[in-house]
């Protein structure tokens, strides 16, 4: 089963917005408590009136051992280690932004329940589950309580309304501004023809000729309602096959001559938007989707305007993510234990001091109160 989420978080991925994960992070706060003068559980950060906890730390520290090994398959172990190694210097700065992205988030009374009905009927379709209440039993399996996995994509759901209002809400990329990024870098442009393809994929590995049969007329069912109008994508994402689906079925970018033949004639002589029939392969039934079509040369402003719009975006969001985040951070009280690095933080942070009691101060302290953390300063003035 696969829970990885398409969230429109930079801060998850810059490019964006790939399957559904379930997130084992430090949306969910964990408990500070002592017994008998030993600590239980270490506090490493304060955000505000919000602690990061070490358990947290050390969750998201195996979530990134994780999802790089993952996304690295065919790497060799020293050089996931290195990549790990890399990304962990900025692991508990993570942390940080995500704490006040989520504090911004309640300052701002955003409300994304509906959004989390949607997000969940989503994950429900692309995992082929009849109800909701089949989702929460494979969510249960992994280990984690139904309630926690829906308040920590709550969490995420409402960072991304954070940043789609408050960071590319006020990104502007107009008409002029594409066609100078087009005229400047021409050569960026000069294709081999090619085709961007999304596919509709039925298995008939390990069936019978019976079974094959009914697949057949299952996958020319899906032909016919995508050509009378049906969403591709969504078709793809509810019945396809394959580790595409979760994708819509997006399968990339195709030069003339790297495919099989029978694909390559088939989607060549199609036009953008076009759908092949249904194709019979080696290992099921193929339906191609050619989502672009560039003919070789110089392409049209026209046929890469979306290309180059969310190259400027991508360019945009990165130092503009970074602002937002520094004006965040100046404008909250943040802190850090020492021996640990808030990669992103502004002058003026401070390290949490820690003091052991003595012996005979242990059992007063244990009943003294603790004194309030600062006010914040109120976000967005």
């Amino acid at each position: 089963m696969n829970f990885r989420n398409p969230l429109f978080s930079y801060l998850i991925s810059a490019a964006a917005l790939a399957g559904f994960v379930l997130s084992f992070s430090a949306s969910a706060r964990a408990q500070s408590s002592s017994t008998k003068g030993q600590v239980v559980e270490e506090i490493i950060a304060r955000v505000n009136n919000e602690i990061i906890t070490m358990s947290e730390y050390q969750k998201a520290d195996e979530q990134l051992k994780q999802e790089t090994a993952q996304d690295c398959q065919a790497c060799t172990p020293d050089k996931i280690q290195a990549e790990v190694n890399d990304q962990e210097k900025n692991l508990l700065s993570g942390l940080i932004d995500k704490a006040l992205l989520l504090e911004r988030a309640k300052d701002m009374s955003i409300n994304v329940d509906t959004d989390l009905v949607k997000q969940l009927d989503d994950i429900r379709k692309q995992n082929k589950l009849d109800s909701m209440e089949d989702l929460q039993k494979a969510v249960e399996t992994t280990g984690m309580a139904w309630e926690d996995y829906k308040a920590q994509m709550k969490d995420e759901l409402m960072r991304q309304q954070v940043i789609r209002q408050e960071v590319a809400g006020h990104m502007d990329i107009g008409p002029e501004e594409i066609k100078q990024f087009y005229e400047a870098h021409k050569q960026d442009f000069e294709f081999p023809e090619q085709v961007v393809l999304a596919e509709i994929f039925l298995s008939t590995e390990g069936r019978t000729q019976e079974e094959i049969d009914s697949i057949e007329r299952k996958a020319q069912d899906l032909h016919d309602r995508v050509a009378r109008g049906q969403d591709f994508n969504a078709i793809a994402q509810k019945y396809s096959e394959g580790q595409t689906a979760k994708d819509g079925g997006s399968i990339g970018t195709f030069k003339a001559g790297v495919l099989d033949k029978q694909l390559d004639d088939a989607v060549f002589k199609l036009n953008k938007g076009q759908i092949t029939g249904v194709i019979r392969v080696k290992t099921g039934f193929e339906i191609l989707k050619v989502v672009e079509h560039y003919q070789a040369g110089l392409q049209p402003l026209s046929a890469v305007n979306d290309q180059i719009q969310n190259k400027l975006y991508m360019q945009k969001m990165e130092p503009a993510m970074h602002d937002y985040l520094a004006q965040l951070r100046e404008e909250s009280y943040v802190t850090v234990k020492p021996g640990y690095t808030d990669t992103a933080a502004v002058p003026g942070t401070t390290a949490i001091q820690e003091v052991a009691p003595t012996p005979d101060e242990a059992q007063k302290k244990k009943n003294k109160k603790k004194l309030p953390l600062p006010t914040p300063k109120a976000s967005g003035s």
